[in-house]
């Protein structure tokens, strides 16, 4: 079983209550263990106060509400001891003698083998003492990388599993990629010995959640509200709520969503609560990837190469969707109608039969989108007679704001429906290419033109539209237009115009709010993103998650905590 330590750090004698709480907090929230990061308290008492130093660490030991592991972590990896190591291993040795005692020390490798004095006692309680002493603490030997993978890793970790005074191996650095991931799970795989294997960073999040599939011995959090002591660190309660971790086993599919940035997105909550109200043993994680189409194929590549992941598909999204349909190609896979004809997808299917790997890249988004922007022409009276009945686009003049993945599907289905489709982009050319792509996908046919309109600043010159659909990142939360809006704040909308933006984070971006203002129909990004997201599942599982389903696991996810 893999257990969840809870890392919580101690600088002051100040600190102790609220430190104390926080780990009665997080043990509630599913803590198995609780790691004292004392070297802020440790730099500024010893040597001058080690009794004191003492003491208060005991304290948290003592009143601790799960077993405790006690580090004092230097400066050169990631920690706030400055001091001699002499004094600091003095320290360790009287914590981990006395009583009461953690049940692990962590120490790094590297000053491990720097003292020859240390490793000798250790050494000696290890093949002599434990029994008659009755000894209750247990050495973790660790090695962290914040910057990089180390070039010496594998050597780092096999020093540390040939140590018999070893109990606990722990690597942990900054990844580079996803596929630092795969490293730590390849090592856990082929353990010696108990071990820690995690990414740090932005990339590492999946190291975290499924260290469990690959049966390392425990994996960090920080308590709620708490201050990371390793970039990447979610909290308890997300590990073990959001992330369903205790769920997870060796047999766990794993799905995600792929894009960059990527942590904005809701899918994970969406899929999880689907996955959770069928039964199904799988989960659905973020995963970044950098935006260049080498880096998408090298790690998706990777991803599904990698047979112990069980990697069975993800949610693509900006700027990877034209780059998914050149991958599926490459590798010789299937496409959809929609994503041959546009050239964009936003769904990868993998599915494993008799030793062979099906790949599949599906297009979502055309009828989701336009589904949506169709629930918009009926509530205006366009006529619509069913929600099949796509009269209600025939003739009508459209706005269309980016030339993306997103763009390019909504084009093409816009177009099938007999509307009038102008593209805005910041960049003309890729306007142009959009629009020189989807004519000639679709062979010239069709009464309904499309043409570029000019830069997004430019819609408001060449209205009037009767309706404006966003799909540019502009106005995402947390992104870099974070409060603004794709077009000028003084855009006449009309109370007959429907304006919809595929951006859900949030639900009413600037650009809905100044049209909601003016008396014109708004379609918010989430009727969209069910849409979409609903017929995503539905292919990789094969079966349709509950109605409402994934409507109240969005409401609960944008819910404050």
């Amino acid at each position: 079983m893999t257990l969840i330590a809870v890392s919580i750090p101690v600088d002051d004698s100040a600190d102790l209550d609220a430190a104390l709480e926080s780990a009665r907090r997080a043990a509630r929230d599913g803590a198995d263990l609780v790691e004292w990061r004392v070297d802020g308290l440790a730099d500024r008492l010893l040597p001058r106060d080690a009794e004191l130093a003492q003491r208060l660490v005991r304290r948290l030991i003592e009143v601790a509400p799960k077993p405790s592991i006690v580090t004092v972590r230097c400066a050169h990896e990631g920690g706030a001891w400055r001091g001699d190591d002499a004094h600091r291993v003095a320290f360790l040795e009287a914590i981990g003698t006395g009583d009461p005692a953690p049940r692990y020390l962590d120490l790094e490798l590297a000053s491990f083998e720097r003292s020859a004095n240390l490793r000798q006692k250790v050494r000696l309680a290890v093949q002599h003492d434990r029994q008659a002493r009755d000894l209750k603490t247990s050495l973790m030997l660790s090695a962290h990388d914040f910057d990089s993978r180390p070039a010496d890793l594998l050597s780092r970790y096999a020093r540390m599993v040939d140590e018999p005074a070893c109990a606990v191996a722990k690597l942990a650095w900054r990844a580079r990629s996803l596929r630092d991931d795969l490293e730590a799970f390849e090592i856990l795989r082929e353990r010696r010995a108990p071990t820690i294997a995690l990414c740090m960073g932005e990339f590492g999040l999946v190291s975290r959640v499924l260290a469990r599939k690959f049966g390392a011995f425990l994996t960090f959090a920080r308590a709620d509200g708490g201050i990371e002591t390793a970039a990447g660190q979610p909290t308890v309660r997300e590990l073990v709520q959001r992330w369903r971790f205790r769920r997870i086993g060796a047999a766990t599919k794993v799905c995600g969503v792929i894009g960059w940035p990527i942590g904005h997105s809701l899918s994970p909550d969406l899929h999880n609560a689907g996955f959770d109200a069928l039964g199904i043993d799988a989960i659905h994680l973020p995963m970044p990837i950098e935006g260049s189409w080498e880096s998408f194929k090298a790690t998706v590549g990777a991803m599904i190469d990698f047979e112990p992941l069980s990697f069975r598909g993800a949610s693509v999204t900006i700027p990877h969707k034209e780059h998914l349909v050149r991958f599926v190609r490459e590798r010789g896979g299937t496409l959809c109608p929609i994503a041959e004809r546009c050239g964009a997808a936003n769904t990868l299917t993998v599915e494993r039969r008799d030793g062979t790997t099906e790949l599949g890249a599906v297009n979502t988004d055309a009828p989701a989108g336009v589904g949506a922007l169709l629930a918009g022409m009926r509530s205006i009276g366009a006529g619509v007679a069913s929600p099949a009945d796509r009269a209600a686009l025939f003739g009508r003049r459209v706005a269309l704001l980016g030339a993306g993945g997103a763009a390019r599907a909504l084009a093409l289905g816009m177009l099938d429906a007999g509307a009038e489709v102008v593209v805005f982009n910041r960049s003309r050319e890729r306007a142009e290419d959009l629009v020189r792509e989807i004519g000639a996908a679709r062979g010239g046919r069709g009464a309904s033109p499309i043409r570029v309109g000019g830069g997004l600043d430019e819609v408001g010159a060449v209205g009037p539209f009767d309706a404006i659909v966003n799909t540019t990142s502009v106005g995402m939360e947390g992104g870099e237009t974070q409060g603004r809006s794709p077009i000028a704040g003084d855009f006449p909308f009309a109370p007959t115009m429907v304006v919809m933006d595929a951006v859900y984070r949030p639900r009413e971006t600037p650009l809905l709010r100044a049209a909601r203002r003016a008396g014109a129909v708004v379609v918010d990004g989430t009727q969209m993103f069910l849409r979409q997201a609903e017929a995503q599942f539905e292919l990789w599982t094969g079966q349709a998650p509950p109605p409402g389903v994934f409507a109240q696991a969005l409401d609960r996810a944008e819910r404050p905590s």
